[in-house]
């Protein structure tokens, strides 16, 4: 099991349609192409809807992977190699074997695709591996239904909602629902993957 963040934030994941690695500045061109689009933050705290919120977004991503206290990775389609959206290892509580996964985006040409379901496969594939996570835990906006339905896909138990749990732009309180996959459940959850 290695938390260390040196090693945590060179993690390289992959398989035929995906590559998950840490995002830097050189993915600014792919996701300009695809992160202006206000559907992508209709339930994020962030908005990224021009060139000075983009760089803020990746300067964001860039200082917290590098300070370990949350793994930005850039979803690289491997099909047109060309960065899809991004995803991130978040709250990350070593001691008690546990982590977030969430702050996940795809451009809408790669929606449908099957990228999500893999970057999901192989993100809680190295938490229950290598990781030797006890537990996998995921987060949305209680209005998010197209999240909520994929946690749900992808066989993540619905745990509970967490009322007035953060401010949202344009001022309103998010209710924030939680979902998890503990680690006896994760063969019957990578099975689900495997074959979806």
């Amino acid at each position: 099991m290695d938390w260390n963040p040196k090693t945590l934030r060179n993690t390289v994941l992959q398989d035929d349609k995906v590559l998950l690695r840490r995002m830097t500045f050189e993915d600014k061109a792919d996701l300009a192409r695809i992160a202006y689009d206000p559907e992508i933050w209709a339930y994020f705290v962030a908005r990224v809807g021009d060139e000075p919120q983009l760089n803020e977004f990746i300067e964001q991503a860039v200082a917290d992977t590098l300070a370990g206290t949350r793994i930005v990775f850039s979803i690289v389609d491997r099909k047109s190699g060309r960065v899809a959206g991004s995803t991130a290892y978040g709250n990350l509580a070593s001691a008690e074997r546990r982590l977030e996964i969430g702050w996940s985006w795809l451009g809408a040409e790669f929606r449908g695709s099957g990228l999500n379901k893999s970057v999901k496969r192989l993100l809680l594939a190295h938490a229950f591996g290598p990781l030797e996570c006890e537990r996998v835990e995921f987060k949305t906006d209680i209005l998010n239904l197209r999240a909520r339905a994929g946690l749900k896909g992808i066989g993540a138990t619905e745990e509970g909602t967490l009322r007035s749990f953060n401010f949202m732009p344009g001022g309103r309180r998010r209710d924030a629902i939680y979902y998890s996959v503990l680690k006896a459940e994760w063969p019957a959850v990578q099975a689900r993957l495997e074959h979806a």
